[in-house]
């Protein structure tokens, strides 16, 4: 979850002012969290909820967190959906999809689980096939990640059930363009983890491509994060961005669900 905030949060300044390089200030006066950070704190409280329909709670929290901070920048169906309690789903497939879904790679305990976790938290808005895979493919990389797998394992599984990974960041920087589908950015997020040597560089690597750069480093970050942890430093002046409900829910989560669990000390095979 931090490392999907990280990500979120770095990128901002980027997302309608592209960079194509990757010695950009991490931060600035022009970083902020958006949507991506607000509704990804939305799926770990659904989870905190304990709650037996996921999916109605996810729902809910959606809401209630849109609202509280509805100044973010949302999508127009979005906004729509949002606005009544009884709206369903809308068929997109773009990538909130996925932006949101890291908190369930931790919170699930077996592969199945979090492509369960994943469709729950997903489905009550994106609900287009396009939209589950590209959730279902950021939360089990994120699960893979979080669980001992090399980058090559999870890059191999992703390649078999999602996504071919037969491309490179540098032989698609030049002419990538901004995109909003999961098909078009969910990829790119996940190749930005896999080239990557720490958590700082996928950051670097997902904000490089262009595009949605909050999104895309906020899908990066949260598998990245699981990886290799996230660096004390960035953490702390990524923290320096929430307000104090926003620490809560993530203090929070991190209490319900990484108590027996140090990310940072997973032990990888080689790559």
């Amino acid at each position: 979850m931090l490392g999907a905030i990280v990500g979120d949060i770095v990128g901002s300044p980027y997302e309608y002012c592209n960079t194509k390089r990757k010695d950009f200030p991490l931060f600035s006066s022009q970083s902020c969290v958006t949507d991506d950070t607000i509704l990804t704190l939305a799926v770990c409280k659904a989870l905190l909820s304990g709650s037996d329909n996921l999916e109605a709670a996810a729902a809910r929290f959606l809401r209630t967190f849109a609202w509280r901070y509805a100044d973010k920048d949302y999508g127009d169906r979005f906004i729509v959906w949002m606005s009544r309690d009884d709206a369903c789903a809308y068929g997109s497939f773009g990538n909130g999809a996925a932006m949101r879904v890291s908190p369930c790679s931790i919170a699930a305990k077996s592969l199945e689980e979090v492509k369960s976790m994943s469709y729950a938290v997903t489905a009550p808005t994106h609900n287009h096939p396009e939209g589950l895979k590209g959730a279902e493919a950021t939360a089990v990389a994120g699960f893979l990640a979080a669980n001992g797998e090399n980058r090559s394992q999870i890059e191999r599984y992703i390649d078999a059930h999602y996504y071919p990974m037969d491309f490179s960041l540098d032989s698609i920087r030049d002419s990538y363009s901004y995109a909003v589908s999961c098909q078009a950015t969910v990829p790119v997020a996940l190749k930005a983890f896999f080239e990557s040597t720490s958590f700082e560089d996928a950051i670097r690597n997902a904000v490089s491509i262009g595009g949605d750069s909050d999104t895309i480093a906020a899908i990066t970050g949260g598998i990245a994060g699981f990886y290799y942890g996230v660096d004390e430093p960035i953490a702390q002046l990524a923290l320096g961005y929430l307000d104090n409900f926003q620490k809560e829910v993530l203090e929070r989560f991190e209490t319900a669900f990484l108590r027996e669990r140090s990310i940072k000390c997973l032990k990888k095979a080689p790559d």
